[in-house]
């Protein structure tokens, strides 16, 4: 339901296109049988999962809602396909499974009860570990054998964490928890099958230092219990070898200044790195037997993901601002073509390096085809806060460039990809200390005769929509419009209302919770600066989206009508934003007409 109607005269026909092209994810394949791949669609113009049998060619279609499916796995023979049950995109549910050839999907994890998911794992012999969160039990992780017997729950806790990898024989399983109550800096800890510690390891000092380690995954071998694990200790994502048997820790000096992840290679002879640094990723290949990296040839741009395949070759999911995704392999084939047209061409990103009061910002800036400047311009602002924007191809923006806005992606403090301290920068004056970074970045905009100073409007979704509402709300004077997608509004009642691992990270941004860090949830929430926005806003928001609920929004919405403020609300049935393709060009459509209509002069 909406309290608006759309009008959609204002479309053009190139960024309709760029949403409706059929788009592919990288496809996964079974660890004993590579032929058979998993991988996401649209081409129906809603993202589900699709098998792929690379030795006939044939692809199916494996599932079909009315909001989507895009978490899924399959078994390592290959034989099933696991998704994801959740309702309108709720996130909570149960795991199913069908056969890799189609048939009836049947419960896979029974006796358990729904929840949110905290990891999968499937065992070679069958034996499947689930990990789940709730409100009442917090953490969980179970033990299903593979005979079929009642699932035995081998891991409890009240803090996040999940299930990380089962080793290649089926002794050994990794956890990440936060026990230690930080998290954002998880720790590791081996067990065996029926939940017997064997080993743990912690960077954190039992919560006195900010340093995370995240489980990368076990050796492919039988009888190996490498394994493979990201820690910061340098201050920075790094790739490292631990064996849980004998302690042995082998750090990789791979020399590039990024975050870097890794991935076995199928015959345990070497390690796939993918370096992100600077918004841009490469791949390496670290030989298991010289100790060397070596560099594989990619274009400039974002690589969304990158797997060795059993011949060697490695196949990546590639593309850039200006150039659509397509999934490559470095045979120098295209891997997956989805049918249909590919998406049209958009404008490419250029850098722009910002003194802030915390140090050099980077952001990235389109600018339209046509015209000198200064135009109007959108700040996009990217969700996480945990993650960045990067020169990748992205519908949205291309969509508000096509209409002659230039646009401005910032990666605040908070982001990924800058360093360990650059990421955890923002504890306690949450929000706060990412607009400084948008505004210096603005200043510097308007400053170089980039963006009108009349004519600016921010925007996000999900963390950077809950960065648009308290901007406009705590800058008045600074944005023209705002237009927030699925925000934190009133941070107290999101809080209240959220899933659980939210409730935990917000805790570690805050320092507390509501009740006993009082000044810090009021000072970073939007709520608290309702009544000085000057700004039109406009707020899209999913009736069950468990991660910005809509209780909250309706919080803040109240308080805009109460003063007669200019706004717009459209609310949707799905969650965490929209798997349906016409949804998300409906949205957009909205979002730019909305602009249009209170900037100034903005025109058509």
């Amino acid at each position: 339901m909406t309290d608006a109607t759309s009008d959609d005269s204002r479309q053009q026909p190139d960024w309709e296109k760029r949403f409706r092209a059929p788009r592919v994810s990288l496809p996964r394949w079974a660890e004993d049988a590579p032929d058979r791949s998993l991988f996401v669609s649209n081409a129906t113009g809603t993202f589900e999962l699709y098998a792929w049998d690379r030795a006939t060619g044939e692809r199916r279609q494996a599932t079909d809602r009315p909001n989507g499916t895009v978490h899924g796995a399959l078994s390592p023979d290959g034989a099933w396909i696991w998704w994801f049950k959740d309702s309108d995109g709720d996130e909570f549910g149960s795991w199913v499974r069908q056969p890799f050839h189609g048939g009836p999907d049947e419960p896979a994890t029974p006796g358990l009860e729904p929840a949110y998911s905290a990891g999968l794992a499937l065992g070679r012999d069958g034996t499947v570990v689930v990990g789940r969160m709730t409100e009442e039990e917090g953490t969980t992780v179970h033990l299903l054998p593979a005979d079929g017997g009642a699932p035995v729950e081998i891991y409890r806790h009240r803090q996040s964490g999940g299930v990380g990898d089962l080793s290649h024989d089926g002794t050994l399983l990794a956890i990440e928890h936060t026990e230690h109550g930080d998290a954002m800096h998880s720790a590791i800890r081996v067990v065996r099958p029926d939940g017997t510690p064997v080993a743990e390891l912690d960077d954190t000092a039992g919560g006195t230092k900010e340093l995370g380690l995240s489980v990368l995954g076990f050796a492919p071998l039988d009888g190996d219990p490498r394994l493979l694990v990201g820690h910061q200790r340098r201050g920075r994502w790094e790739p490292m070898i631990w064996n849980p048997l004998t302690g042995e820790e082998t750090e990789l000096h791979l020399g590039l200044p990024g975050d870097v992840d890794a991935e076995w290679y199928p015959d345990g002879s070497g390690l796939l790195v993918s370096h992100s640094h600077h918004a841009r990723d490469e791949l390496w290949r670290h030989d298991g037997a010289t100790g060397r990296p070596e560099r594989i040839e990619t274009p400039p741009g974002t690589i969304l993901g990158a797997s060795p395949r059993p011949d060697g070759a490695v196949e990546y999911l590639w593309s850039s601002a200006a150039e659509p995704p397509v999934v490559r392999s470095t045979t120098g084939r295209t891997v997956l073509e989805p049918p249909g047209p590919r998406a049209p061409r958009s404008v490419p990103v250029t850098d722009a390096w910002v003194e802030g009061p915390g140090g050099t910002v980077h952001a990235l800036v389109q600018r339209p085809a046509e015209g000198e400047g200064p135009f109007p311009t959108v700040f996009d602002i990217h969700g996480g806060p945990t993650a960045h924007d990067s020169d990748e191809f992205a519908a949205g923006p291309a969509a508000w460039v096509d209409h002659g806005f230039a646009v401005v992606r910032v990666n605040y403090r908070g982001s990924t990809g800058y360093g360990r301290a650059w990421t955890d920068a923002l504890k306690h004056r949450v929000g706060l200390i990412e607009l400084e970074d948008v505004a210096a970045v603005r200043d510097w905009a308007v400053a170089e005769g980039l963006a009108d100073p009349e004519r600016l409007v921010l925007t996000g979704g999900s963390w950077g929509g809950y960065l648009t509402l308290l901007g406009v709300g705590a800058q008045p004077d600074a944005w023209a419009v705002g237009v927030a997608a699925v925000p934190v509004a009133d941070y107290v009642a999101a809080y209240d209302d959220e899933m659980e691992a939210l409730k935990a990270l917000d805790r570690t941004l805050f320092g507390g919770t509501p009740e006993e860090v009082p000044d810090r949830w009021t000072a970073s929430s939007p709520l608290t600066y309702v009544d000085d926005v000057r700004a039109p806003v406009y707020i899209s928001a999913g009736l069950n989206d468990p991660r910005c609920p809509i209780r909250q929004i309706e919080n803040y919405v109240g308080r805009l009508k109460a003063r007669g403020a200019a706004h717009e609300v459209y609310r949707y049935d799905a969650g965490h934003g929209s798997l349906v393709v016409e949804e998300r060009i409906k949205q957009v459509a909205q979002e730019i007409r909305f602009a249009l209509a209170h900037l100034p002069g903005a025109g058509a």
